[in-house]
């Protein structure tokens, strides 16, 4: 069942690194951002992740958790956060079940071939499982910005 703006999650479950089994009931009372990227340690990703990290302590003051999603295994993104220094977890997609789920799947051409890819998205969910916003097909540069004004303006409307 994809998400609906203004409608609670449905439920699932999803992996992330650090052992932290993630579903919407765990984390009721904090709004969450799920960012989608294509594939750790590439260039686009690797900058989305490090501004992620470094406005990690405002999302945090703004009452937010922060996940990042992929296709990558356990191992790579425990790797991936290591050497980035990553504060947030890494949820391991790689059923593709969320990536499905959100409608994040999308047709690319690389090197001229068609290959399925994840489109770079941002969702965030209210304190209390509710969808408030999402971003779709996004460019890395001051996305991370728009994503922390909209949850700190979610904040101010609780």
């Amino acid at each position: 069942m994809t998400p609906v703006l203004n409608k609670a999650l449905p439920e699932f479950e999803a992996f992330a690194t650090g052992g932290v089994k993630f579903t919407p009931q765990s984390v009721l009372g904090h709004a969450v951002v799920l960012y989608f990227y294509p594939k750790d340690n590439t260039p686009g990703c690797t900058t989305e992740a490090l501004q992620f990290r470094d406005h990690h302590k405002d999302f945090t003051k703004a009452g937010a958790v922060v996940f990042g999603v992929s296709r990558d295994n356990l191992a790579s993104h425990e790797k991936f956060k290591t050497q980035l220094g990553l504060p947030f977890e890494l949820i391991a997609d790689t059923e593709e079940k969320l990536c499905h789920m959100f409608g994040v799947v999308k047709n690319k051409i690389m090197y001229g071939k068609k290959v399925k890819g994840i489109e770079r998205s941002t969702f965030l969910i209210d304190a209390q499982g509710v969808l408030r916003a999402e971003w779709r097909g996004i460019k890395v540069a001051g996305h991370v910005e728009d994503v922390l004004k909209a949850v700190k303006a979610l904040k101010k409307a609780s």
